[in-house]
């Protein structure tokens, strides 16, 4: 229910102040109710743009609170954040308050609520000092986007404002200027990026509402990311993206591209409004290109984009080949990448280094690995994978690889015979594949001085030896036989020579 309330008997005065209050009631009513609606509508734009908002004492509060609803709803439409538009807010008093900076706000909602929260600082009208705040944010980031300083006074003795605005301007700031009419307009022509008819307004602060689409479309014009980018390169297809400047039924995009060399046809592609990438295939490897992209419109005039680019070197099976699940008789080899449509088939050559028999195998083109087994333990093999392809030319590559050592055979019995006293015949029992000896360790009885003490000795056997008698152990000795390989020695057996009391077997 919408409600009525008359006012009798007032003063021309009375009137226009119950005027305001009744506007700023309806604008803030208007302000709560828009701050649920969809947010980020113009994924159009990147750039920085910086508020400078007066808020000394010679702005009425009704005043500011026009500019920050104004300012509310001028940036309502944009996608916020890195990478599309970052706004900042700095507040002109007796000293400059940023409110908040760049960084700050990465959506709508956040950026909306910090505008509600502003309050005015009053004082004075210090712009000098905040314009050196602005230079700091504005000049002094590695963010190679266009900047915006957009200056929202009342224009009341802003005081020495040409120098600080000019080093802006000189910096590559573009100065954007709305004043509430009452300010010097002369300084405020000086201070603004020309154009002057789309950078500098001038407005009764209850109408700055009118405003809002053109100042809007001239920071359009200076941020929008008119670009074009390749955002994934192969050696035979490339990724371009852009920014959406159209949409489903309000035009087309016309894609022309071609090899800086010629080496075919320029290609001529039409893709629908709504587009913002598109891929481009059987590309020639390292090439160099150049596409354009023309939006089309009869609503609007777009510039043409442009990029360049050169595609990668081509990449020929085998690039990559490894070696794992490396046993004593089996290696598996694996290679890449696979490409099935240019390769007919794979051809894997191994043999043992440096003159072993060269075994083949022969795969399909959808197969990157293969186990080569039966082969001999502690041996380097010498493996090469190559791809024949459907030109017919062959590329190959080679890798070395080991196989593990086999598992030296332990020794299979021991046993000990007492034949008489101190004396043993040890036998024992072995297999023979790649056997070359034993060797045989034992305690020696022995004194030092007035003490016993027993001594150690070995013997390496021949491989025919299966048994052999010791003489002089020492009580309790350890006697013990280990096989003997080319490649080591293997587990071996040991038994204590004490004398069972009821046999002459030891053990």
């Amino acid at each position: 229910m919408i409600k009525f309330i008359v006012f009798k008997c007032c003063s021309g005065r009375m009137r226009h102040f119950l005027l305001r209050c009744f506007l700023l009631l309806a604008t803030l009513q208007r302000r709560n109710t828009q701050i649920a609606l969809p947010a980020t509508e113009l994924n159009c734009c990147e750039g920085d743009i910086l508020l400078l908002l007066d808020s000394s004492g010679s702005v009425a509060n009704y005043e500011f609170s026009r500019l920050l609803l104004f300012s509310s709803e001028l940036l309502r439409p944009f996608s916020l954040g890195r990478g599309h538009v970052r706004v900042g807010l700095l507040q002109v008093g007796t000293n400059p308050n940023l409110e908040f900076g760049l960084d700050v706000h990465n959506n709508q909602e956040s950026l909306q609520k910090a505008l509600q929260s502003v309050r005015q600082l009053q004082g004075d009208t210090n712009t000098e000092a905040a314009l050196g705040v602005a230079q700091q944010l504005l000049t002094e980031t590695e963010e190679k986007v266009p900047k915006i300083l957009l200056w929202l006074t009342d224009g009341v003795q802003p005081g020495d404002v040409d120098k600080p605005m000019s080093e802006l301007k000189a910096q590559g700031v573009s100065v954007l200027a709305v004043s509430t009419v009452h300010g010097n307009y002369q300084v405020l022509q000086r201070a603004v990026t020309p154009p002057l008819e789309s950078h500098l307004y001038s407005v009764d602060i209850d109408n700055v509402d009118i405003i809002t689409e053109d100042l809007r479309d001239a920071i359009i014009k200076i941020i929008r990311a008119e670009r074009l980018r390749v955002v994934h390169l192969t050696s035979h297809s490339a990724v371009l993206q852009w920014r959406p400047v159209l949409s489903a039924g309000s035009g087309y995009y016309e894609l022309r591209y071609h090899s800086v060399r010629k080496l075919d046809p320029e290609t001529r592609r039409i893709l629908p409004g709504d587009s913002s990438w598109v891929e481009l295939t059987n590309l020639h490897p390292d090439t160099s290109y150049t596409a354009s992209l023309h939006p089309e419109s009869n609503q609007q005039l777009f510039n043409r984009l442009s990029v360049d680019f050169t595609t990668l070197p081509d990449i020929l099976s085998p690039a990559v080949v490894s070696v794992s699940d490396a046993g004593p008789r089996q290696i598996r080899v694996s290679w890449g990448p696979l490409q099935p449509a240019r390769v007919q088939r794979f051809t894997v050559e191994y043999g043992a280094i440096p003159s072993g028999h060269v075994h083949t195998v022969t795969l399909h083109n959808q197969q990157n690995s293969t186990l080569l087994t039966g082969l001999e333990p502690g041996t380097q093999y010498l493996v090469t994978v190559s791809a024949l392809h459907v030109n017919g030319k062959e590329r190959a590559m080679s890798v070395r690889a080991c196989t593990q050592e086999a598992a030296l055979p332990a020794l299979a019995d021991l046993q000990l015979t007492a034949v008489q006293h101190q004396e043993v015949q040890v036998a024992w029992q072995a297999g023979q594949e790649g056997l070359k000896g034993y060797w045989l360790s034992w305690e020696r009885e022995g004194s030092l001085g007035s003490s016993w003490k027993p001594s150690t000795s070995s013997v390496y056997l021949p491989p025919t030896s299966r048994s052999t008698r010791l003489t002089h152990l020492a009580p309790g000795s350890r006697v013990c036989v280990s096989p003997v390989y080319s490649s080591g020695r293997g587990d071996g057996l040991c038994c204590t020579a004490e004398r069972d009391t009821d046999s002459n077997q030891w053990g």
